[in-house]
């Protein structure tokens, strides 16, 4: 399978690195699996762990926070996708279920609190994808959510717009039941080591083909920055 390729604006040198993989062959189910064996034990060892506690006091927090700081965003105002996930733990609060690709995402999310990215690829338009800053005005329509606003904040972008961040993804590019592609895209900061993040990649991957109902080419990988 050959993937959009993907590249980083320019303009974001120094702030941001991608690592992404192809999913083929998908076969999604409701993931009850995923969440008996690991997403549960999971939410509850870390709401035992920090339950009360301060969200900044959490390790791992700041990493995916440095990087909407390298823009010159608050992230307590425009919060990564995995902190939104690890506040709603803390709290007692349930997760949502969607389905095994979906809930396999987000238990990686969770599990190394960076942002994760996940998109139908028959639904993104053209070769190429481009992480970019918003421009004024710009915004994609949410999953069950009103318009995302990007202006002047990171966005995933092919040729028919914005279609993703590390803050949430759009209706666009959504997976669906019948979704047997899917692209998976990691946010990291600048300052996380290619080889952490690769190795993150990999883990994802190797979950993807246990739990999400699909077969990962990890061999695909790739690394922008």
């Amino acid at each position: 399978m050959t993937l959009p390729s993907l590249g980083i604006d320019p303009a974001l040198s120094g702030t941001v690195r991608l690592a992404a993989f192809a999913v083929e062959g998908l076969a999604i189910d409701d993931g009850a699996g995923l969440w008996s064996g690991l997403f549960d034990p999971l939410c509850r060892e870390l709401h035992v762990r920090y339950g009360g506690a301060t969200i900044s006091h959490v390790p791992g927090i700041e990493a995916a926070r440095q990087l909407y700081k390298a823009i010159g965003v608050d992230p307590t105002r425009w919060r990564p996708a995995s902190e939104a996930l690890i506040r709603r733990v803390i709290k007692g609060k349930e997760l949502y279920r969607v389905n095994s690709l979906v809930d396999t995402i987000n238990y990686c999310s969770l599990y190394y609190l960076l942002p994760l990215g996940l998109f139908d690829l028959d639904r993104i338009e053209g070769g190429s994808i481009t992480l970019r800053l918003g421009l004024p005005g710009e915004s994609f329509g949410g999953i069950r959510k009103d318009a995302i606003n990007v202006a002047g904040r990171y966005t995933l972008a092919d040729s028919a717009g914005p279609f993703g961040s590390p803050t949430a993804d759009s209706e666009r590019t959504s997976i669906r039941p019948d979704t047997r592609r899917a692209l998976v895209v990691l946010y990291a900061p600048a300052g996380l080591e290619r080889q952490t993040l690769l190795g993150r990649a990999v883990f994802t991957a190797e979950m993807v083909e246990r739990h999400g109902g699909g077969s990962p080419r990890c061999s695909a990988a790739v690394i922008a920055e």
